[in-house]
């Protein structure tokens, strides 16, 4: 198996970016050269310099919005990228993520004398990537709504409590992890529950949203501006009378997904122990290597899980392609995560559509070079 950082951070499906890249404003063509700015300041870990860059985009006159998603957010999306090609660290992605938070603060909010409404925005239970849902709370406050931004984590139960007291008209649930799906769709049901119409986003949907479609979101937006279009173009539907999760998803009766995220731990710690005994050079791995070895089999587990929640055999091949791209990078052949492929099926005989996500995850994997790869 592999031993590189366990995917989950920026740059594709199992590290989706945790910026947001915003279809570009007129006049953003001066808002690349601030954004080269600010990447120099962002790269040398410079956080006072990279206030002064936002700081004087702002006076040469620049409005706050390009600023915030052309120039931070365009910057923070490089940040996913650079990552993914091995040219950043963990630490400095971290790092150029904090500052690229700090600067946000910089943004001058004038209060409106009238609201436009009220929108919550926060990021489903377990999706700790929270920059993409404040630098679309940001842009919402900038046109003039009353937003509260809840920030990262946010249990649904507590999501729901909230709005129960304090109200919205709508709800905007981010996730950058397909992994979080599962999560999403309960938040998506329990506010619709109580009346109020949710819009998505986040990589986690799908680069076409089709997962916001599949569980049965009222609008899906690929990024911060199209979704403040979307909801200053009127009021989202109302949200469908109370349903259940298997309403939206009847494949599901078939419990593989809650079986296989039942065994996961199980399913993780066979998988490490068979390859362990095929695979003798395992042996002379050190620490930090097994441990990597364990979460990538983990992640597989995870994403797995996630595609047959949703039965897409996209979200697991997509998966899999992008960590064989960031292998790649560092030079580690995206074949070693074919073995771990063939243990989880021989453990997975009984599950038809696990077998058949596996099978075509292999088929991804294995594919002629110059041949197009699964849909992302």
């Amino acid at each position: 198996m592999t031993n590189t950082p366990a995917p989950g951070l920026p740059g594709g499906p199992g590290r989706p970016g945790t910026g947001t890249r915003s279809a570009p404003a007129p006049g953003h063509e001066r808002a690349g050269e601030w954004a080269h700015r600010l990447w120099t300041a962002v790269r040398a870990a410079d956080e006072y310099a990279a206030l002064d860059v936002v700081t004087h985009a702002l006076a040469a006159g620049l409005d706050a919005e390009t600023v915030l998603l052309d120039v931070i957010g365009a910057v923070q999306h490089k940040v996913g990228a650079e990552w993914a090609a091995n040219r950043m660290s963990v630490a400095d992605e971290h790092a150029a993520t904090a500052i690229n938070d700090r600067v946000l603060a910089v943004l001058p909010v004038g209060r409106p004398d009238t609201f436009r409404g009220k929108v919550t925005v926060a990021c489903v239970d377990k999706e700790w990537h929270a920059l993409p849902a404040r630098l679309l709370a940001e842009t919402l406050r900038l046109r003039g709504w009353q937003v509260a931004y809840l920030g990262a984590q946010v249990p649904t139960a507590h999501l729901v409590g909230r709005i129960h007291r304090t109200g919205a008209d709508a709800v905007c649930l981010s996730a950058a992890l397909s992994t979080r799906l599962p999560a999403a769709h309960a938040a998506i049901t329990a506010v619709q529950a109580i009346g109020t119409p949710v819009m998505v986003g986040g990589r986690g949907f799908g680069a076409d949203g089709r997962y916001a479609r599949r569980l049965g979101a009222e609008a899906w937006a690929p990024e911060a501006r199209t979704a403040a279009d979307r909801l200053a173009a009127g009021p989202l539907p109302g949200p469908r009378p109370p349903h259940q999760v298997a309403d939206d998803l009847p494949h599901l009766a078939d419990q593989e997904y809650t079986m296989v995220t039942q065994s996961s731990r199980p399913l993780v710690r066979e998988t490490f122990q068979r390859l362990e005994r095929r695979f003798p050079a395992l042996a002379h791995y050190d620490d930090d290597q097994r441990e990597r070895t364990a979460e990538d089999i983990a992640h597989i587990v995870d994403f797995l899980a996630a595609a047959l929640y949703v039965d897409d055999p996209d979200l697991f091949t997509g998966f899999l392609t992008w960590t064989a791209d960031v292998l790649t990078a560092r030079g580690v052949p995206a074949r070693s995560l074919l073995p771990g492929l063939d243990l989880l099926e021989e453990q997975l005989r009984d599950f038809p559509r696990a077998r058949r996500l596996l099978g075509a995850g292999r088929d991804a994997l294995t594919a002629p070079a110059g041949l197009p790869r699964p849909h992302r």
